[in-house]
């Protein structure tokens, strides 16, 4: 895993804020210690669930999204720290393997423009670069009998959880999106609206439901495409959960987990899924923190969830003074999902 930042016990304690009386994930959770291969120590380390972080957002740019969720895994990882280590969770259930080195990457495309063909063909290039170094880091921690857990970037990396997973598993697997959007879209090279598509075209995608979807925005061919293959690919909207009133939201989440609970899934959380949460599709409407929460908790529970992953929250295009809020979203997020899928031994 050569492409990957270690994150060190010196980087965990300058962001764990200590208080007397407290004591905070930051204290207890794993780190790979210095000299000691990721790999090798994957293996034996105690903790079940591995963060793993993206901090990029080309193919946010390749699909014509506003850059900034490549700021969203430092701000995650400082809240996560300053989590409280207690009877309800614990921090040293988690090991925090490191971020990807996407630095180089960041660099090449920051001044390509994704309104220019040859530089969106630039831009899908770079990011079948990074399918490639996810989905090999991916395929790792679940060859090593852990859950990642993988925060930050575009939905993008969605490609590479499932592709890494799969083959680490050596069959297709499932997948559930929490979304407004499909990310079904045409494979036209990637970027962050299509992981879903290229997963299932290359058969590392069995079954495929999105909850949630809002109906203003996905296209006619999307929706076409969906009602060939409904046998693998589902989906309910969020306008007739929470508008018409037409289904019922926790019937909606049975009959989802009835529809991909039968093999491994992967659970997948969009942030611009909620509304004015800071991301690159900001939404004024859709499903709130609550019933995100209640998502997360109510699919960890099934011993086939794979992995979680947070995409999307874009700090940098927050307010200044709360720019701290999407990593603490995503710190209940992680805690939500580790209280609901750890099985005591």
């Amino acid at each position: 895993m050569e492409n990957l930042i270690p994150f060190t016990l010196a980087d965990l304690a300058k962001i764990t804020n200590h208080r007397s009386g407290e004591i905070k994930f930051g204290e207890k959770m794993h780190t790979v210690p210095r000299g000691v291969s990721a790999m090798e120590f994957l293996k034996t380390c105690e903790a079940k669930y591995v963060l793993f972080g993206i901090p990029e957002d080309i193919g946010i740019r390749a699909n014509y999204g506003r850059p900034g969720a490549a700021s969203a895994w430092e701000s995650a990882i400082k809240s996560i720290a300053n989590i409280q280590h207690n009877r309800f969770c614990k921090g040293s259930r988690l090991l925090v393997l490191g971020s990807l080195d996407v630095k180089e990457d960041m660099e090449s495309v920051k001044n390509l423009d994704f309104m220019n063909s040859d530089d969106r063909v630039k831009l899908s290039q770079t990011v079948e670069k990074i399918d490639k170094e996810v989905a090999h880091i991916i395929f790792n921690i679940v060859k090593a009998g852990k859950i990642p857990i993988v925060i930050g970037g575009g939905h993008n990396n969605a490609y590479g959880n499932i592709k890494g997973s799969a083959l680490a598993k050596g069959k297709p697997i499932n997948a559930i999106n929490f979304d407004a959007h499909s990310d079904f879209r045409i494979l036209e090279g990637r970027h962050s609206g299509n992981g879903f598509s290229y997963a299932f075209e290359e058969g590392f995608l069995k079954k495929y439901f999105i909850f949630g979807l809002h109906e203003s925005y996905t296209s006619k061919s999307v929706l076409d495409i969906i009602k060939k293959i409904e046998d693998r690919v589902r989906y309910n909207t969020y306008d007739e959960v929470n508008i018409r009133k037409q289904k019922n939201f926790d019937q909606e989440l049975f009959q989802a987990l009835n529809f991909i609970k039968n093999d491994p899934f992967g659970i997948e959380i969009d942030l611009d899924a909620l509304p004015n949460i800071a991301s690159s599709a900001m939404t004024m409407s859709g499903y709130s923190v609550e019933e995100v929460r209640l998502f997360v908790s109510y699919f960890a529970q099934n011993q086939n969830a794979s992995y979680l992953h947070i995409c999307e929250g874009a700090p940098d295009l927050g307010e200044e003074k709360n720019n701290h809020l999407i990593g603490k979203l995503i710190g209940y997020l992680v805690t939500d999902f580790i209280k609901a899928n750890h099985k005591e031994e």
